[in-house]
């Protein structure tokens, strides 16, 4: 598998500089992009890497190529080469998006529309001849447009990127680099290659995780045979504390009349994004210490308007960024990565007795209000989020086995697939019930 990560190096001691570059760039962007959608119907009959071929051949004159259609060297002299299919290769994944969308359009609301002025940043491409030189470890050179001239320019990368690069990226393959600006400052987006084998989930572990709002995270280990051998609460209580502090700061401002409040609000989001990260990588450091092969979550789908107290934490909820973390660690890793449906993961308890109490509740003949724990059919009292951890870690199993024709071939004649529930019943007695028809016992 092919996994791209990105690590961005700041630029030194310029601000400015790169503007006339990302203009010029940007032009010629829009260009190609009014080509392509003109020719659209000729480039869509062309195969492959041959369409930036086809394109350069109708807009750049050369010997071969003395008769043009569009002349793209007379609004742009001595436009560097690389620069140009790089925009031509935007130009193409832009129009070819677009055609996408419009054909897939069912006539409902507004039709797809093509952007031709586009916000990209260009790529310095490192080959011979590209527009990317790197002198050492700290300079490097950048083929820039300024005073009305394409010229190189000398560039001092920031010490510690450089060194945070050396520390995680020695190993991988680096690309070409991407301009990004962030504020006044500018950076290099480096993009780092590696191909990394999965491994085969046979008989191993998987690590079933509950994304809550209480708890960042519930994690559990769980076998095929339904054996959970570990557990993990993550509850990042001191950054959360910070996350509400610096929210009740910024409610006190707006009843004071305050709108725009962007220097309070990038602090939340910062903190925001802090605990996504430590969530996602304590997640990992979990699954790695128990040598899982899968690392599995809910498709949690919160779309639509919030209502109620908890709306405002709901909408702060970064699950999906916290998601996207572990997906891409775990396949650096060699991990797998899966979903199974949301649905009554919370709501049903784990041995099958039914639907639980959650919430308040009459405990020895007092009433209590605690979401967090749960009161099983049986009266079993048992920690929320846990529950929802064992039974999603059996839905994965439940549908691997399945779908499995060799588990399917080993259990009993009489025994149907609907004996186990839908995607939306199946718990971890489900799970064990399965496996004991495997093995030929009766449940």
């Amino acid at each position: 598998m092919k996994i791209i990560s990105s690590y961005k190096v700041k630029i030194k001691h310029y601000n400015n500089i790169f503007q006339d570059t990302v203009s010029i760039y940007q032009e010629a962007l829009s260009f190609f992009t009014d080509v392509c959608d003109k020719e659209w119907d000729t480039i869509k009959e062309v195969k492959g890497k041959y369409r930036k071929t086809y394109v350069e051949s109708i807009t750049h004159k050369t010997d071969i190529h003395s008769e043009i259609k569009y002349d793209f060297d007379k609004d742009f002299y001595k436009f560097p080469a690389y620069l140009r299919r790089a925009a031509i290769q935007a130009a193409l994944g832009a129009v070819s998006s677009y055609n996408t969308s419009l054909a897939n359009w069912d006539g409902t609301g507004k039709p797809p529309k093509l952007t031709v002025d586009r916000n990209e940043m260009p790529v310095f491409y490192k080959s011979q001849g590209g527009s990317y030189i790197r002198l050492d470890r700290n300079h490097a050179q950048l083929k820039i447009y300024h005073r009305n001239d394409w010229v190189w320019l000398d560039i001092e990368l920031k010490e510690q990127d450089v060194k945070y690069i050396e520390r995680h990226c020695l190993a991988l393959n680096e690309m070409s680099p991407k301009l990004k600006r962030k504020g006044k400052q500018w950076y290099l987006t480096f993009p780092y290659v590696k191909y990394q084998k999965l491994t085969d989930v046979k008989d191993g572990a998987i690590c079933a995780v509950d994304l809550g709002i209480n708890n960042n995270a519930t994690c559990s280990i769980m076998y095929p045979d339904g054996t959970v051998v570990a557990r993990l609460f993550i509850n990042l209580a001191t950054e959360k504390d910070h996350l509400y502090k610096a929210l009740g700061r910024l409610k006190k401002v707006q009843s004071l009349g305050a709108r725009k409040t962007p220097v309070k609000w990038k602090h939340v989001n910062d903190l925001n994004t802090d605990i996504s990260r430590k969530t996602a990588k304590a997640i990992m450091e979990f699954a790695i210490l128990h040598s899982a092969q899968v690392i599995v979550f809910e498709y949690l789908d919160t779309s639509g308007k919030k209502r109620g107290a908890n709306k405002q934490r709901l909408h702060l909820w970064r699950k999906r960024e916290i998601q996207r973390i572990v997906e891409h660690n775990a396949h650096r890793n060699g991990m797998r990565y899966s979903r199974v449906c949301a649905w009554g993961t919370s709501r049903l308890a784990f041995d099958g007795s039914g639907r639980v109490t959650r919430g308040k509740y009459i405990k020895n003949g007092k009433e209590v209000n605690n979401y967090s724990m749960c009161i099983f059919p049986s009266g079993k009292e048992y920690n929320c989020d846990l529950n929802a951890s064992y039974n999603i870690g059996a839905r994965y199993h439940i549908r691997e086995l399945l779908k499995s024709e060799p588990a399917m071939a080993r259990l009993p004649d009489e025994t149907k697939v609907s004996r186990y529930g839908t995607g939306t019943t199946r718990t971890l007695s489900t799970l064990i019930r399965l496996n004991a028809d495997l093995c030929g016992v009766s449940a």
